[in-house]
């Protein structure tokens, strides 16, 4: 399990230190964080979804998952917009805090240490990247528009204007046809997409640094706490009584459903919002505190369960 957290809290600390001494200047976690989002990170998604094809039935365990993660992101939502007053982007970002797992830099490692298979999560990582990551890419830039005439049509248009979503439409297309990018361009997309975790995080570290200009959201306690309860507690609880219950999933299947459920939130919410203008401080310490706590959680999952 340690093997899985050290990477993750070495390169934010490595963000931290830099952006505390200053190396980096001033703009880096903005600059840094739309490379990820504009150039590594459409790089990485393009390189799994056509290496590795949406293809067959995902199964009761992932429909358990998906019905937890869903409902969970719908309760962090509705408490975003009807309790806290947040803007439609900002309710966006809550949803996301609140159910988008860490599955690929966090969730293979762990997967792979507990159930020594990482082909759940695999299944896990495409539905995020294809199916939720437009629908939070669209809502993000809907909420850019003020006019109801404007919304439709950036939301009509949004797929040509953000690369992540070009990736994964591009990456579902090619990978259900079955055709791969040539040798020497796939190698440079690969190279160039697994820049994108590291950098993730090390922006993520960047922000932990308190802004010398003294600009930047108030933290946000109350909704950081409810946000950690959500993804660390309620989505892995929901997605076992699912699962076990409903479904009638058992053994293995039933342990890697809860273990994903229990993954913290993706450093992806902290990259989108910041993309998309919402001020990172809320995304960040969700990422953090659920990061945090899940090494409590998935150890517990691992020791009821496996």
């Amino acid at each position: 399990m340690l093997a899985a957290f050290v990477p993750i809290w070495a390169l934010t600390a490595v963000g931290f230190v830099a952006g505390r001494s200053g190396v980096l200047g001033a703009a880096a976690v903005d600059v840094l964080g739309r490379f990820v989002f504009y150039v590594a990170m459409p790089a990485a998604l393009l390189n799994t979804l056509t290496r590795q094809p949406i293809g067959g039935t995902a199964g009761k365990a992932v429909a358990a998952f998906a019905l937890a993660t869903l409902a969970v992101g719908a309760v962090g939502f509705c408490a975003a917009r009807w309790v806290f007053r947040r803007s439609l982007a900002e309710q966006t970002i809550a949803a996301m805090a609140s159910g988008y797992v860490n599955a690929g830099n966090l969730g293979i490692p762990v997967m792979v240490q507990v159930l020594g298979d990482a082909s759940f999560i695999a299944v896990v990582l495409l539905i995020q990247t294809s199916i939720l990551t437009p629908i939070i890419l669209g809502t993000l830039d809907v909420a850019q528009s003020d006019h109801a005439a404007g919304r439709w049509r950036r939301l009509l248009t949004v797929p040509l204007r953000s690369p992540v979503m070009l990736a994964c439409l591009a990456g579902v297309v090619l990978g259900a046809v079955h055709v791969h990018l040539p040798r020497l361009l796939g190698d440079a997309v690969a190279l160039l997409g697994d820049a994108a975790v590291p950098s993730a995080l090390v922006a993520l570290g960047l922000s932990l640094v308190p802004r010398r200009d003294g600009e930047g959201e108030a933290r946000r306690p109350v909704e950081v706490t409810l946000a950690v309860l959500l993804k660390s507690l309620l989505q892995p609880l929901l997605c076992l009584v699912l699962a076990r219950f409903v479904f009638g999933v058992t053994g293995p299947a039933l342990l890697a459903a809860v273990l994903c459920s229990a993954l913290p939130t993706a450093q992806n919410t902290f990259v989108y919002g910041r993309a998309y203008g919402v001020d990172g401080t809320f995304a960040r310490d969700v990422i953090v505190a659920s990061t945090g706590l899940s090494m409590a959680t998935l150890t517990v999952v691992a020791a009821l369960l496996g």
